[in-house]
């Protein structure tokens, strides 16, 4: 039925992929068939789920192809394709209440093939029965129903990303922030630091110039101390030639002596 289905490229390739994976489970299923250890059962269970999960994307991304492509179909070959999507959902529902025979013969049955948010999954039996008793509209309301739910998971771990990017933005934005103003305080530092420089410098070419002053000052008062000494000794003893006169200071006066006159003398 498939061979002569009228299909764009696109929907040629994702049903021969989902015809790969099909037929690789019929081989996988029946070589486990013949496996007696334990172990290698459960390895091969574990990549027979994978190819399980891999034709649950690839009929999804059917579904979408059919619904881009049901404008520009006649409604004959819209009405083959969907039937030939129901029958490929059906065919990995069998697979899947198959691999839960298998699951149930191991003692494992806690392993599921979908994420059914914790639910408890029926017996391998149940499912069996229930995919008996569906109809393909069932069916197919039970895969889109399933493809919606990993579709919610999906938009979630989205979110989450989104989130966890936004967060990110935040952080990089506020490390930007500190940064900048980090190179602002190294700058006012800087700024500090060289007028703590020129504040010293300053300071030292002023205690230079005051100890300049101080010496002056001290050579003056020696000099007057000088001066002072050699007026006090000038005066004190004025005969002494080993000191030159100080231009404008005058000698001391002689002292004056009156002649004495004998009695009965009279004046000439």
């Amino acid at each position: 039925m498939a061979s002569d289905l009228q299909m764009s490229p696109q929907l040629e390739q994702i049903h021969g992929e989902i015809r790969d994976n099909f037929r690789a489970l019929a081989n996988g299923f029946q070589r486990l068939d013949k496996m007696k250890d334990s172990n290698r059962q459960s390895k091969q269970l574990e990549e027979l789920t994978g190819k399980m999960r891999e034709c649950k994307r690839l009929i999804k991304d059917l579904d979408r192809e059919i619904k881009d492509e049901e404008a520009r179909n006649p409604p004959e070959v819209n009405k083959r394709l969907n039937d030939e999507k129901q029958s490929m959902i059906k065919e990995l529902n069998s697979y899947v209440a198959l691999r839960k025979t298998y699951m149930n013969s191991l003692g494992n049955k806690k392993v599921e093939l979908f994420d059914m948010g914790g639910a408890s999954e029926p017996t391998a039996d149940e499912n069996v029965q229930m995919a008996s008793a569906m109809s393909n509209q069932e069916l197919i309301h039970a895969g889109n129903k399933t493809m919606d739910e990993t579709d919610q998971a999906i938009e979630r771990s989205k979110m989450v990303v989104e989130q966890t990017l936004e967060v990110g933005t935040q952080t990089a934005v506020t490390l930007k922030g500190q940064t900048d103003q980090m190179g602002r305080i190294v700058n006012e530092l800087d700024t500090i630091q060289f007028s703590i420089k020129k504040a010293s410098q300053l300071v030292k070419e002023i205690g230079r110039q005051v100890a300049t002053d101080k010496c002056i000052m001290l050579f003056l008062f020696l000099i007057v101390c000088g001066v002072i000494a050699i007026i006090i000794v000038k005066i004190v003893n004025p005969s002494n030639k080993s000191i030159r006169d100080i231009p404008g200071l005058a000698p001391p006066a002689p002292a004056r002596r009156l002649l004495s006159i004998p009695e009965g003398h009279g004046t000439f």
